[in-house]
């Protein structure tokens, strides 16, 4: 069965919290999201900071009033149906150990590349439970965690001159259903698909693929992405 953006649920009624909103990569989702008519929380552990970005995205070209909104990330995550986590690896962790309570139930998308950077470019960073995806669902046993838009440039999800971004999101999960809700995410953003790319115990190749696509950008001056073929 090939991929029918026509199975995929109706997700325009959600709420996407995003934790690590004030960031390029959580900015760039946001403002896609946004720009598509999706409600949108920016989440940040300073409130002031997180509604400060949220009123800039608000201005950007394509975006609904009312749309976007920011707040501290304990509101944000009570307040959304599915939770992007976009923080630096660094405080990947300790992020999640803070939110635990407040994701319960919750779709928890989590789209971080542990990487590192020395002399010869960038590379994948070793993680005890095999990848930043498995840290988290350790982390939160209650939540419905998922792996995925890895892969999406910030430069061009930022660029309000750029209508679509033609790539495929893979995401890895245990959980099917919050499969589908991402997969219905992604295709809100004109050129986007969400392919489904197996377990959670698959997302440290996606992660670690984001060193490639770096080191081809620094190489060509591109944005590359992702397209699976014959799907």
């Amino acid at each position: 069965m090939g991929y029918d953006a026509s199975t995929l649920p109706d997700v325009t009624g959600l709420t996407v919290g995003i934790i690590g909103g004030t960031g390029d990569q959580g900015r760039g989702l946001a403002y896609r999201f946004a720009r598509a008519g999706q409600r949108v929380r920016i989440g940040s552990r300073d409130a002031a900071r997180a509604a400060a970005a949220a009123t800039e995205i608000a201005a950007l070209p394509g975006v609904p009033a009312g749309t976007i909104s920011g707040a501290g990330n304990d509101e944000v995550c009570a307040d959304s149906d599915v939770v992007v986590i976009a923080v630096p690896w660094e405080g990947h962790e300790a992020t999640l150990v803070a939110l635990r309570d407040q994701l319960v139930g919750t779709i928890v998308v989590d789209c971080v590349n542990p990487l590192g950077f020395d002399k010869q470019g960038p590379y994948a960073l070793p993680v005890e439970q095999g990848s930043a995806a498995q840290q988290a669902a350790a982390l939160l046993p209650d939540s419905r965690v998922c792996a995925a838009f890895h892969h999406v440039s910030a430069p061009l999800l930022a660029d309000p001159a750029i209508e679509r971004i033609d790539l495929d999101v893979l995401i890895c999960a245990e959980d099917r259903d919050a499969v589908a809700v991402v997969a219905a995410l992604a295709a809100r953003i004109p050129g986007m698909r969400g392919i489904y790319a197996g377990r959670l115990r698959n997302a440290h190749q996606i992660e670690a693929l984001t060193a490639n696509l770096i080191a081809i950008n620094r190489r060509y001056k591109t944005h590359s992405g992702v397209r699976i073929t014959e799907v």
